[in-house]
């Protein structure tokens, strides 16, 4: 991590010469982008982050809640300025929409005081509208409510066809971004706390490898998420599988393909940037760590050039970790994987790349050993990830000319 910062004054000259002549795409206090860059008020911004799927579910009940306002205080502790979570529940226990367009309000009011908190903390949200796993409902629930209704469907990759089911998506999408916040006042898609929304955490079409359905859905819902919201940043939620548009990409995938095309979905009009997952112990099975590290190295630059010169769109990664039960786990394994993730995204953002930041996945607050997945980082029992993380935050914030505007500034 050496080093990082040498250079670091020269950058934001570099970076306005990169901008000249660009459109952009930004409101005041909002994020927006000027070509393959995010901005704020027309300067550079660059992120720092993590995923916490619960935020809604443990700020819904009151005796839960402070897990989340401790998280919030942690990571802003450590100089996090962006939350990945969901903005879904669908069906099931404490589900936020109980059947199309039914909504448990106080499940809302747990998403009303994540917003809330956030904006307090001085993090940024980006919020998923629906699940292509079967977690939290997903593309599942949907296409078994219209199933409960007497439609005949094939399987669960017609939730991206069928008419009747992308509607329930839809009224979703206008349920949540018009959304009148409980504790701000604010509509969620008038909040500049939200950073941008994601169509759907890790899209999927196996019954469909040519590309065409998610193609569409992704031109259609991207479309329509904008028809409502011209404010907010809109991105699908892609792990970065290649497609059919540019086949000889196809050699970058982990020897498979999932009907998603990062080339053609991100190049969709009303889509503003790009997003890359990274989960080589699960996506590589059986390879040794320096095959893993290779594969990570490659899948991060491969995505990053294409953001730039084949797309014109800034990238994020949106997801990545380790996992402690993978063969051979130890703290130090996974703070060397942080670090040589991060060390890849700020090289790429001190030059003026189109990397704009990284989220890893997960952190979760003391107490929710329930919860665990493998992958989630307790920052208060994780002195050396946290120094990892930390160090990435202070890196990045050097390079952003103008902080987060908190809520003592509305």
């Amino acid at each position: 991590m050496l080093g990082k910062s040498l250079g670091v004054c020269f950058v934001f000259a570099a970076l306005l010469m990169a901008y000249h002549g660009e459109a952009e795409v930004a409101r005041d206090n909002f994020i927006g982008t000027r070509g393959s860059q995010f901005v704020m008020n027309g300067r550079p911004f660059y992120f720092n982050g993590f995923n916490s799927y619960w935020l809604m579910y443990m700020a819904s009940d009151p005796s839960t809640r402070d897990k989340v306002t401790d998280t919030f205080a942690q990571a802003s502790k450590y100089e996090m300025n962006l939350a990945r979570t969901w903005a879904f529940s669908d069906g099931g226990y404490r589900a936020l929409q109980t059947s199309p367009g039914l909504y448990n309000d106080d499940m809302f009011k747990g998403l009303d005081f994540v917003v809330a908190e956030a904006k307090k903390h001085g993090i940024y949200l980006l919020l998923s509208l629906v699940n292509n796993w079967e977690g939290f409902g997903g593309k599942r629930q949907y296409v078994q409510w219209a199933k409960d209704k007497g439609h005949y469907l094939n399987n669960d990759d017609d939730f991206f066809t069928n008419p009747i089911v992308k509607q329930y998506y839809k009224n979703h999408v206008k349920a949540v971004l018009t959304r009148i916040n409980s504790i701000t006042g604010v509509a969620y898609k008038d909040d500049p706390t939200i950073f941008a929304w994601e169509l759907m955490n890790e899209p999927r079409c196996q019954s469909d490898l040519s590309g065409k359905a998610i193609q569409g859905w992704v031109e259609e819902m991207s479309a329509y998420v904008k028809s409502i919201d011209t404010k907010h940043l809109v991105e699908v939620g892609m792990e970065g599988f290649y497609g059919e548009s540019m086949p000889e990409k196809k050699q970058n995938n982990p020897g498979y393909e999932v009907g998603t095309d990062f080339i053609a979905n991100n190049r969709v009009p009303h889509v503003d940037f790009t997003t890359i997952h990274l989960y080589p112990d699960q996506w590589v099975p059986g390879s040794n760590d320096e095959v893993q590290a290779e594969f990570v190295h490659k899948w991060i630059q491969t995505h990053i050039d294409d953001s730039k010169s084949v797309i014109g769109k800034p990238i994020m990664v949106t997801e990545f970790g380790k996992s402690s039960r993978s063969s051979g786990y130890n703290v130090k394994a996974r703070d060397n994987y942080f670090s040589s993730i991060f060390n890849s995204v700020y090289r790429c953002a001190r030059t003026g790349g189109p990397c704009g930041g990284a989220l890893f996945w997960q952190v979760m607050a003391q107490g929710m050993g329930d919860w665990s997945d493998g992958y989630d980082v307790v920052l208060e029992q994780s002195p050396s990830t946290v120094g990892v993380i930390f160090e990435q935050s202070r890196e990045i914030s050097s390079l952003n000319q103008i902080k987060f505007a908190t809520s003592a500034d509305y």
